[in-house]
């Protein structure tokens, strides 16, 4: 992708993303209302009352979405009219799945898409629209593509946002997420997390002959794809922070252990000889190790390998079950869980193994820890009784909220702006083979707010939420 200023050279390419599928540069567009050089575009102070801005925070925003004009983005004809519309779609999908804006129906719209460089506000005031995206769509020759969007504040008639991108024909998916990404910054302050993608589990088959996949797909669901056959069970899988690679659990050769997945090659390479069984991987922050459990006779231990030198060092040696662990963001903890106190709670403990402290202190057992990119919460399964539940606490254990419960939900995964949670869920069979039972992605806010079902072409479990591509 390519970000170029309007009035001088652009600077050399740089990788964008680490799928590699856009490369460029970056700069903001000219404001029509100027006739100087664009320089960054502040957007114009939230009002104190009356909602003079479309500017606001998120709070704000989840009892009263902000109401968004998406028209489609004007094309010069052929594939780029088609290619506007979509774009226009994909973002209007995006921001009105968070919850957090209202797409306007197109249907009420005064005029289609904007062509002229500054909109006609009254007309998009009319329609009580708060936010106006606009742009248009280039074909550029030999399979390039350029996109031009701006965000516009109606009420003051401010442009918020300018820029254009250049890319490849195919890759336009991705650059309609990342404009919802810039819109839901620049209008609620905190970064999206449109371009993302979700790895899971694939389930097929009867519950009690069931074939399971890795499989990953962008975070609307789009681009869904099937990473191994389904000749081995695999479970747990999760991203590398900065590398197309994957950790996951796998029965390859009937023997259940941890394997490194490359998304680029296909590749899976096995983490370790450990004498038992591995489990429940996850990278450190930097990418340089893997955090996973090791069953022995006792229980399980919990190791951590050097990718580098691939020498493992344990740092629980309880005799009891922990596993499950993941680091804190800034590397410094690890939250698991243990049976360690007699039955399944959640813990923190220094990277070293030192400092172990119980946190969760709830009515039931406690499962599959996760910690917010934002380092503020820990998320986790809790099951009481026969209720499943996932909720949320401070890494102190204090300002434990329960989100979403139902007769099975387990394993949750923070966007990785930590904002919202993505979960499965299961329903009971009704006979001894499970005939009626499904399995579910769920996505929440984490203040329990817009629990939505995600849609996959199979049954899906296991959900993993990939950093930001861009």
């Amino acid at each position: 992708m390519t970000l170029i200023h309007p009035f001088r050279l652009a600077p050399p390419p740089r990788d964008f993303g680490r799928r590699g599928l856009i490369a460029g540069t970056a700069a903001l567009l000219a404001s029509p209302l100027s006739a100087a050089p664009a320089a960054a575009a502040q957007p114009p102070a939230p009002a104190a009352s009356g909602g003079q801005s479309a500017v606001i925070d998120v709070d704000r925003a989840r009892a009263e979405p902000i109401p968004i004009a998406i028209p489609a983005l004007a094309g010069t004809g052929g594939d780029s009219e088609r290619l506007g519309r979509d774009i226009a779609g994909v973002i209007t999908n995006n921001l009105g799945r968070c919850g957090l804006f209202r797409p306007i129906d197109p249907q009420a719209f005064v005029s289609g898409p904007v062509t002229a460089e500054l909109p006609n506000f009254q007309n998009w005031k009319a329609v009580g629209a708060q936010a106006l995206v606009t742009g248009r769509v280039e074909s550029q020759g030999d399979n390039k593509l350029r996109v031009e969007f701006r965000l516009w504040d109606v009420l003051p008639g401010q442009q918020i946002q300018g820029t254009a991108y250049t890319t490849t024909l195919t890759n336009w998916r991705r650059i309609a997420h990342i404009i919802s990404d810039v819109i839901y910054e620049r209008l609620l302050g905190e970064k999206g997390y449109f371009d993302t993608r979700i790895v899971y589990i694939a389930g097929t088959g009867p519950r009690d002959r069931r074939v399971k996949r890795l499989a990953i797909m962008d975070q609307d669901g789009e681009n869904n794809r099937f990473l191994t056959d389904g000749s081995f069970l695999a479970l747990t899988p999760r991203f590398h922070p900065t590398k197309d690679e994957i950790a996951f659990m796998s029965y390859a050769n009937n023997r259940p252990r941890v394997y490194l997945f490359d998304l680029g090659t296909g590749r899976q390479q096995l983490l370790g000889d450990f004498r038992g069984i591995t489990l429940s991987p996850r990278f450190s922050p930097d990418g340089s190790s893997v955090v996973m459990a090791e069953t022995n006779d006792a229980g399980s231990s919990i190791y951590i390998m050097d990718l580098a030198s691939r020498r493992a060092r344990r740092i629980t040696d309880s005799g009891a079950i922990d596993v499950s662990p993941c680091y804190s963001p800034d590397g410094t903890q690890i939250v698991f869980n243990s049976d360690r106190g007699g039955d399944q709670q959640l813990y923190v403990m220094g990277v070293d193994g030192s400092g172990v402290k119980r946190i969760s202190f709830g009515q039931g057992r406690y499962a599959t820890p996760v910690w917010s990119p934002r380092g503020d919460l820990i998320a986790f399964t809790r099951i009481s009784g026969s209720t499943f539940a996932i909720g949320v606490m401070h890494p102190d254990g204090t300002g434990e909220r329960i989100l979403s419960e139902s007769w099975y939900v387990e394993g949750p995964t923070f966007a990785p702006n930590g904002r919202v949670l993505m979960f499965w869920r299961e329903t009971p069979g009704s006979d001894s083979r499970g005939r009626g039972f499904t399995s579910r992605l769920v996505s929440i806010d984490i203040t329990g707010f817009n629990e939505r079902e995600v849609t996959t072409p199979t049954d899906a479990s296991d959900p993993a939420w990939s950093p930001l591509l861009s």
